[in-house]
Order: C-alpha cells, then structure tokens, then sequence
C-alpha cells in the first residue's frame, strides 16, 4: 500500500469538514446542556456546552404531562404501522414493476413518473381523504402520504439488481410470484427495505401537517403536535419552580424538542449499515 503525501487540499478539506459538523452538531449539543440544567443557571445565561447545576426538573415535567404520553403512544402507533404498510405497498408495486414482460409495464411505469412531476396539491388531497371517511382516524395519519414514487424506484432498482436465476429456481420448486417475492425477494433486499423503512419512519414522526389537517380529536394528536403547542404555548411552565416562567421557559422548550428527536437518533445506528448500502444500490443502478 503506497502512503500518499497530505497536500494542503487535504489538510483544507479537513478542516472545513470539522467546522461544518460542529456547526451542525453544537446546537444539538447546548439544547442538551440547557435541558439537564438548573433554571437559575439557564437564566443567568451560564450554560455554553456542559450542563450547569444538573437538573432533570424539565424532563419530569414534560415526560409526566399526559399531553405528551399520549402524543407518544399515538405517534408509534402511527410510525409501526404507516412503516409497515408503506413498505409493503412499495414492495407489492415495485416487485412486478421491476419483472420484464409485465404487460403495461411501461405505462403504468410512466404514470407514476407523472406523479412525480404534477401533484394534486393540498386541497384535493384534503377531499380525497374527506370522501373516503377517514378523517379524524389513524388511517388519516398513515394511508395518504403511504406510498411515494421515490421509494417505489428505489425498490424497484434493487429488485431488478437480483438475479432472473434465482426468481425462476423458486418458480421451479413451485413457488408462485409471492412466494418468491416473500421467500427470495424481500430477504435478499434487507438493504433497500432498512433504507425506504428509516425514511418513511423519520417522516411519519416528525408529521405534524396531517394531524392539522385531517385530525379534530386531540386524543388522536401525535408527539409533534404536541411539542409544537408546547413550544408557543409554554403550558408546562406554570408546573414548575413555583410558576416562575421566565427562569424555566428556555429549558422548557429545549426539553421537548429533544424528547421528540432522542428515540428516531436512537433507532438510526441500529439501521445505519443497511441505510448507507441501500442508498449506495439504488443510486449506482439505473
């Protein structure tokens, strides 16, 4: 292995690179340190990147408001099940998309790049969603925005990247399109199911769009909505520090965003080598 000489581009790159993550990282960093510190310190203004008089003062109070408990079953409920029904769309769709010989392939191909280019907007979604009854229910949170034609390209990449060898071996052990799509198919596409399934979860989280639009039951409110009336609202700060708001509202509202953000930064690592070989497929392959 030949050892090549750093030259000041590299040493440049270096540093600009540094730079740029710690720009995205120290803000992530002080709203940590400002949410485990003691309000007296947040309002003096002491707090830079460590934690100033530890205090979890804020956390117990956002994590004990039944407010944020329920936003916090239904926005799993929403991730778990809006995850798994868009994958298995993407899948079902993408899968005889990607076989040659499907009749209409092509058409029903091009369709769906229209769709990529001309969207019907808010308002038709809105009364597509009305027309069919669902409003104000969990199928309002995960069925319109389940399937996108990104994700179903990507897919369909992946899967036309496996070998007709082994499609047609399973279909001669007797297995139909499904069981091979089932027992061949998906299990070789442990990548681009991570890649698609991280995405759509991140974006089922952080959805707060369609709880304003198709949600009336605040029962019904995910964790989103709730983080974002806390944030303008500051409900909580009257709970705490004998109703002294000004001393906790800071640390309040940095305590919410990061009880949003913490479990989706949790799951990523988990999902991390899969996410990056799915993303480094489907863009190779055309």
């Amino acid at each position: 292995m030949v050892n090549r000489k750093m030259t000041w581009f590299d040493y440049a790159n270096i540093v600009f690179l540094s730079v740029l993550s710690l720009s995205m990282l120290y803000p992530f960093i002080y709203m940590t340190a400002v949410s485990l510190s003691d309000g007296a310190a947040v309002l003096r203004n002491e707090v830079t990147i460590f934690p100033k008089g530890f205090s979890l003062s804020t956390y117990k109070a956002v994590l004990s408001d039944i407010n944020v408990l329920r936003g916090y079953r239904n926005t799993i409920l929403y991730v778990g099940l809006g995850t798994f029904i868009a994958i298995a769309l993407t899948a079902l769709t993408a899968y005889p998309l990607s076989r040659k010989g499907l009749i209409f392939g092509k058409s029903v191909t091009l369709m769906i790049v229209f769709t990529m280019l001309f969207t019907g907007g808010i308002i038709p979604t809105f009364l597509v969603v009305r027309s069919l009854g669902i409003m104000d229910t969990i199928w309002a949170m995960v069925l319109p925005g389940a399937l996108s034609a990104w994700f179903l390209f990507v897919m369909r990449t992946f899967f036309m990247g496996i070998p007709n060898e082994l499609i047609e071996s399973g279909k001669m052990d007797g297995l139909n399109d499904f069981g091979v799509l089932l027992r061949i198919v998906l299990p070789l596409s442990k990548p681009a199911l991570a890649t698609i399934g991280l995405f759509v979860a991140v974006g089922l989280w952080n959805n707060f769009m369609y709880a304003l639009l198709y949600l009336r039951s605040e029962n019904l409110f995910p964790l989103q909505v709730i983080i974002r009336r806390l944030l303008e609202t500051g409900l909580l700060t009257g709970q705490m520090n004998g109703g002294d708001e000004d001393m906790v509202d800071q640390g309040l509202k940095f305590t919410t965003i990061m009880v949003g953000t913490l479990p989706i930064l949790v799951v990523y690592p988990f999902l991390q080598k899969y996410f990056v070989k799915g993303v480094l497929i489907g863009s190779v392959k055309g």
